[in-house]
């Protein structure tokens, strides 16, 4: 699944290929893609001009000028890409949107899980879990005092919190196993166990790491692709994701990949040991 800087990679693109362009026509092949009534969805939007858009989380906010938000989430394997009118698509292309400049912006899914909802603009955050979506993990929004308090009151192992989008937006499994390699802190930690000085630190790297995958425009582990049709980069950055097995590149020691809820987790035994591990 994409994770925030993806997502925010794919939202840049997008400003390029889609914002100020004016929809006169809308084809529809999976309907379960439109979460509102299909003719209904296809009458308003058409017409009318994508202005902007905006991403919260792992959401993408298209903004058209009749004051409706038409909100996207690309789920597992969701892409965007441009091409010119009545082009070919194959079996995966689901929504296409004409433009009345001669391009079209395509959705493509081979999942089928992605979902697009238009709502009134001012009413976006009523939808999914953009209703109870924590900060953005970014100096601005992302509070350490916020931070230690939630993890104070929480039981839970650390990587499944993080992945929790209440706790904190747009944290997926690469980054969460990226994180808490580099805050030396075993994945199954419980949350209220962490000391000030662990939860600094964790959401230090957070920040710093969010910030440096968006800069390199993402990764791409399987088949995440920009609205360009180009790969991420972050993949060459990555410490510890998908290295099971190998050298832990600061000490030396095997990592090890293992589950932690149902998700498949690599750390470093040896940096990232606690005392109440008993493995």
């Amino acid at each position: 699944m994409p994770e925030m800087p993806e997502v925010e990679t794919v939202r840049r693109g997008l400003m390029n290929i889609a914002a100020g362009r004016k929809i006169q026509g809308i084809d529809i092949y999976y309907g379960k893609t439109i979460e509102n009534d299909i003719d209904e969805f296809r009458q308003a939007l058409i017409g009318q001009t994508i202005e902007r858009i905006d991403r919260r989380g792992k959401y993408l906010l298209f903004r058209f000028t009749n004051h409706l938000t038409m909100v996207s989430h690309l789920r597992m394997e969701g892409s965007y890409y441009r091409q010119l009118n009545d082009g070919p698509i194959d079996k995966h292309t689901h929504v296409v949107f004409h433009f009345t400049d001669g391009t079209e912006l395509c959705y493509r899914d081979t999942r089928k899980f992605g979902r697009m909802r238009l709502v009134k603009t001012g009413e976006e955050m009523q939808v999914g879990g953009l209703k109870t979506m924590g900060p953005e993990p970014t100096a601005k929004d992302f509070k350490v005092d916020y931070f230690k308090r939630i993890l104070k009151k929480s039981r839970s192992k650390i990587k499944p919190f993080l992945l929790n989008q209440d706790h904190v937006a747009g944290l997926g499994n690469i980054y969460c196993d990226e994180v808490l390699w580099q805050s030396r802190i075993n994945p199954e930690q419980p949350a209220n166990t962490l000391t000030d000085e662990q939860i600094q630190t964790l959401h230090d790297n957070i920040i710093k790491e969010i910030a440096k995958a968006t800069k390199y425009k993402g990764t791409t582990v399987h088949t995440f692709m920009n609205a360009f049709g180009e790969a991420g980069a972050f993949q060459n950055q990555l410490e510890v994701y998908g290295r099971g097995g190998e050298k832990c590149e600061r000490c030396g020691h095997k990592l090890v990949k293992i589950k932690v809820a149902q998700r498949g987790t690599t750390f470093c035994p040896h940096c990232q040991a606690w005392a109440g591990d008993q493995k």
